[in-house]
């Protein structure tokens, strides 16, 4: 099993406000470019721990410029060249189509038997236009399943939820609501799931 060194991206706005970003390109913010220097300084460290080297190993990106971001200034800290990684459209966040930009309680006030739904089986429910995560796993498992070797991913909350299930790690019922921390490494492996921050 190949291990993933797994990074949210850091915060952008529209996380601050409580808004669904899906598939929107959201720029990072202020603590959103602390915390992707933060998450290098612990991926350095367990690099290093690890007998890995940051020169040797793969890193692979969302497309979605806050990841790409958050890439750029963990691979500064790592003193790699800013464009020594692959992007992968797999890893792109779950697409909440006509949801996107709004908060919980907009949600739940324009569709409120949908929203109802969606929180009871958030899993296989789709928002209007979006993707459910069912179809986020089969990507995400796409993904993993064409690993070859160790790699350091940066992409999103949702897709991270994915892996999770996808790996044995999580049940959908628990990783439907599980909150992925900005500024930390998840570690999937053949010794489990850890978190790092």
């Amino acid at each position: 099993m190949p291990t993933v060194y797994y990074i949210r991206h850091g915060e952008t706005e529209w996380n601050a406000l409580g808004r669904l970003q899906g598939v929107q390109d959201i720029p990072l913010n202020e603590l959103g470019r602390t915390q992707s220097v933060h998450a290098g300084r612990v991926l350095a460290d367990l690099l290093t721990r690890d007998g890995q080297s940051a020169s040797s190993i793969g890193f692979v990106a969302s497309p979605l410029g806050r990841a790409r971001q958050t890439m750029d200034l963990m691979r500064g800290v790592l003193k790699l060249p800013l464009s020594g990684y692959t992007i992968d459209s797999r890893l792109r966040e779950i697409g909440y189509g006509q949801w996107e930009g709004s908060t919980l309680a907009e949600m739940e006030a324009n569709a409120p038997d949908l929203f109802a739904r969606r929180q009871a089986e958030k899993w296989t429910v789709a928002p209007p236009g979006g993707e459910t995560y069912v179809e986020v796993q089969a990507r995400v498992a796409d993904w993993y399943r064409g690993l070859k070797a160790d790699i350091v991913a940066v992409a999103h909350g949702g897709t991270a939820r994915a892996l999770m299930v996808e790996l044995g790690f999580k049940s959908p019922e628990n990783a439907a609501d599980l909150k992925i921390e900005q500024g930390a490494v998840y570690v999937f492996s053949d010794n489990g799931l850890a978190q790092y921050s």
